[in-house]
């Protein structure tokens, strides 16, 4: 099946937190691949060209791919995908679900790297990360465990829970969405996601998106 391909404007990009999320919220069906907000070999060293290409052009168009021949031609075609997400994994519609949530995922997890990322984040995030876990470093080392300890395959996030900044983790294709959270940022701990650059080192994988390439102004911008 060939689709058409759709430009957005950038006042309708620049409402959100990233450039790959807002434009696959802004999608109706049928749905797209959505860009990357960098240049394919942007996160080099941490995550090679090779990699990127294979996880995005690949595995995320796949999950595009499935999630339009799955929705086509049922209630679930007129829905944006956030609410799709939600009334698919209420309805026990799993097929939809996997793949609309891991569609929406990915397009997030773009936008939490950047290239020269890393460092310290914005007083204000910063200023919620010290109440919430007593420091950045404390922190890191609770995203990085999370990131290494979640069992298979799955995610790690940063997430705003009422005032209060938190991590957490996620099986398969669940999503923060689901439990009521507010995603601020979000590492892919699927193994497509890093083992031809690093194969059973995941921690050396995620260790490295911590430092170098985690995108601070993303997480921060979600705040509001």
């Amino acid at each position: 099946m060939n689709f058409p391909q759709r430009a957005f404007p950038s006042s309708t990009l620049a409402t959100s937190g990233g450039i790959s999320t807002a434009m696959l919220e802004n999608m109706s069906f049928p749905y797209e691949l959505p860009a990357l907000p960098y240049a394919m070999d942007a996160l080099s060293p941490v995550i090679s060209e090779n990699t990127l290409r294979f996880h995005h052009g690949k595995h995320h168009q796949t999950y595009i791919d499935a999630l339009n021949k799955a929705i086509d031609d049922t209630e679930f075609q007129a829905m944006p995908i956030k609410a799709m997400i939600l009334a698919s994994g209420a309805g026990g519609k799993t097929e939809i679900f996997n793949n609309a949530a891991q569609a929406w995922n990915h397009a997030f997890y773009w936008d939490s790297l950047c290239e020269k990322g890393g460092g310290d984040p914005s007083p204000i995030l910063k200023q919620m990360i010290d109440a919430s876990f007593g420091s950045v470093e404390a922190c890191r080392q609770e995203l990085l465990h999370a990131a290494v300890t979640q069992f298979g395959t799955g995610w790690a996030w940063l997430v705003l829970e009422g005032k209060k900044i938190s991590v957490m983790k996620t099986e398969d294709a669940d999503t923060p969405l689901t439990s009521g959270m507010k995603p601020l940022l979000a590492i892919d701990v699927w193994e497509h996601a890093y083992y031809l650059d690093y194969q059973n080192r995941r921690k050396d994988h995620v260790a490295g998106v911590i430092d170098k390439l985690i995108n601070w102004k993303f997480a921060a911008d979600n705040l509001a």
